[in-house]
């Protein structure tokens, strides 16, 4: 039996110049920006429908690619966060929902709205 149930709910990316990349996903996909940091011209982190998070880094040269982390939604944070840390993962300074696993995959656990998870999870596009 699981602690919970969940889904991602967004991917979130280093990007070396973010405008572009925003142009890109809201003109070619049609996802547009459902949150920002910083001002719209010169954003530091942007939020696009369907589940894409570009954080500017112009200095990022990471070896093992551009990936930040993975928030997931969780029907039940706080058994989410005890059945990770039984597992070995551990918080980070940004907070008890924020978990480090053994590989250093990082991991947002988020609350549900609503039933969010049962109906995201009853969506397959593959079928």
């Amino acid at each position: 039996m699981s602690a919970t149930t969940a889904y991602v709910e967004h991917t979130a990316f280093f990007v070396r110049d973010i405008i572009p990349l925003i142009d890109f996903f809201t003109e070619v996909l049609g996802m547009g920006i459902t949150k920002y940091d910083g001002t719209p011209e010169a954003p530091t982190q942007v939020w696009l429908q369907g589940g894409i998070q570009l954080i500017a880094d112009p200095d990022f040269s990471g070896p093992e690619g551009r990936f930040a982390h993975l928030g997931i939604v969780c029907k039940d944070v706080p058994a989410a966060i005890e059945a990770a840390r039984a597992r070995g993962a551990v918080s980070t300074a940004k907070g008890d929902h924020w978990l480090k696993l053994g590989d250093g995959l990082l991991l947002e656990f988020l609350p549900e709205k609503g039933n969010a998870v049962d109906i995201i999870r009853s969506h397959d596009p593959r079928i």
